[in-house]
């Protein structure tokens, strides 16, 4: 048995199911926006795309927490 994820990446699967699409193409939707700040990429993918704020909230964290390590 594997660890459980933490922290953003623990609401991974349920955006998953919840939104039909793969957390990679919510991750390349969110680098193609012109948007940077965190904020903004969580209320832009509110009002787009339908999601709700704790999932649009973990999507944008942990993208931005990998670029920033890049």
């Amino acid at each position: 048995m594997t660890d459980a994820a933490k922290g953003p990446a623990a609401y991974f699967p349920s955006i998953e199911r919840k939104y039909g699409r793969p957390v990679s193409e919510w991750k390349e939707l969110i680098r193609s926006s012109p948007l940077t700040k965190h904020m903004e990429l969580v209320t832009w993918l509110k009002a787009e795309h339908g999601l709700g704020h704790g999932h649009a909230n973990a999507l944008v964290a942990h993208t931005l927490a990998e670029d920033s390590g890049r």
